[in-house]
């Protein structure tokens, strides 16, 4: 395969990461916004994440049956039909104003991504120099924060135009005018889901018409997923990444709810905070791949997560505004985490990388199973700052994988 090949198959994955960036970058805007709409509790609004990653957990094992079978460009061609189908799904969900709809809309969706990841993934690692694979997926992962930057401003013009009412003023409301309420404001999700369908559904036309190379891993084929799971930088990336997503989802998806709570600031003007989060996750992953070239992907990961989690500490222990720069902060040092994890959960699997993904990426259940805990410690405590106790102990497991996989990253190095 040459070079010009790999550098468009590469191109082409890359725009990938971008897509299901904004996707999961509305989900802090839709948690607001609904959160208003429907009167929820933290707890009820976290469900939001829980409905997109246990769709992880359901299709990771699929997806790699699925790459397996008939191969990366097949899956994702399907990941992205999902991903779209899901998206217009917001429209009959913003009719009939029934929250279970948007869970299931939300959750048909992050299927077709779940398929889409555990591709595109690997798929990076594995197109060029195996050396410089880590530095490729952190590449490719900048865009996702490309996404995180951009998807605040574009979903909180159209969907947070409105100043939404609080609790107490939509239980103030007659009967009639609670339902007027709730239908205009789930009726303004629609438009960017409905645009974003109809990009995703362009994306797989043009997956469909060209040629994507094919690459075949070394060694025989082993005896299935389980058998990757016995290696042991796979299953400790399995364990990081179940923590580490969690922390991501607790910091980014609750940002303007912490803005609006614990800072005072308006909704509206909540989502630049929201869009600078997502602008440092960006800078962050940039500046993680340059570092790359001098610090070892494992003793990086160390770092990040030893600052991210003083940096917990002062969010929990501070008050206000100060709080809320803290929790920022952080945005720039998980950007490596995930890809980082990954590169060095699924390095040197041979025949079992494509297992190997499926399970890293089941691992991003945590998504779905931590926030609702942070939901839950603060709501029972009344205060929303106590629910970041269970982001401090995530970045602590980052730490350990780093420590864990410091042996193995020198003799990559060293290779």
């Amino acid at each position: 395969m040459s070079k010009k090949s790999y550098t468009f198959a590469i191109v082409l994955i890359t725009s990938l990461f971008f897509f299901w960036g904004f996707i999961h970058n509305l989900d802090p805007i839709l948690i607001a916004h609904l959160r208003s709409a429907f009167s929820l509790s933290h707890l009820q609004a976290s469900l939001i994440d829980s409905a997109v990653f246990v769709a992880y957990f359901v299709m990771a094992i699929p997806a790699g049956l699925i790459l397996k079978k008939y191969g990366y460009k097949t899956g994702i061609l399907i990941g992205l039909l999902l991903f779209a189908i899901g998206c217009f799904l917001f429209v009959p969900a913003a009719n009939t104003m029934s929250y279970l709809f948007f869970l299931s809309s939300l959750f048909i969706l992050a299927c077709g991504i779940t398929i889409l990841e555990t591709a595109a993934n690997p798929y990076m690692t594995v197109l060029g120099d195996p050396a410089k694979a880590t530095q490729r997926l952190n590449f490719a992962q900048s865009f996702n924060g490309l996404a995180s930057f951009v998807a605040p401003y574009v979903g909180g013009y159209v969907i947070l135009a409105n100043p939404p009412l609080s609790h107490e003023e939509v239980a103030a409301l007659e009967e009639s005018q609670r339902i007027a309420y709730i239908q205009a404001e789930t009726a303004l999700v629609k438009g960017p889901y409905i645009v974003l369908g109809c990009i995703i559904l362009l994306a797989a036309l043009l997956f469909l018409l060209i040629k994507l190379p094919e690459v075949k891993e070394e060694g025989a084929a082993k005896s299935g997923f389980l058998h990757a799971f016995k290696r042991k930088n796979v299953s400790w990336a399995v364990f990081a990444q179940f923590f580490y997503v969690g922390a991501q989802v607790s910091v980014l998806s609750f940002i303007i709810v912490f803005a609006t709570e614990v800072a005072g600031i308006k909704a509206f003007d909540a989502k630049d905070y929201a869009a600078i989060a997502g602008l440092l996750f960006m800078i962050g992953r940039f500046v993680g791949t340059f570092l790359m070239r001098y610090i070892l992907p494992s003793k990086l990961l160390f770092i990040y997560g030893a600052i991210s989690a003083v940096l917990t500490l002062a969010v929990i222990f501070s008050s206000g505004m100060m709080a809320l720069y803290f929790l920022v902060a952080i945005a720039f040092f998980m950007s490596i985490m995930f890809p980082t994890i990954f590169a060095l959960g699924v390095e040197d699997t041979g025949a079992d990388t494509k297992s190997a993904s499926s399970l890293i990426i089941m691992s991003i259940v945590g998504g779905a199973v931590l926030p609702p805990l942070f939901g839950y410690i603060s709501d029972s405590t009344g205060h929303m700052q106590y629910g970041y106790f269970v982001v401090f102990v995530c970045f602590l497991v980052v730490m350990l994988f780093a420590v864990k996989n410091k042996s193995k990253a020198v003799e990559t190095a060293a290779s």
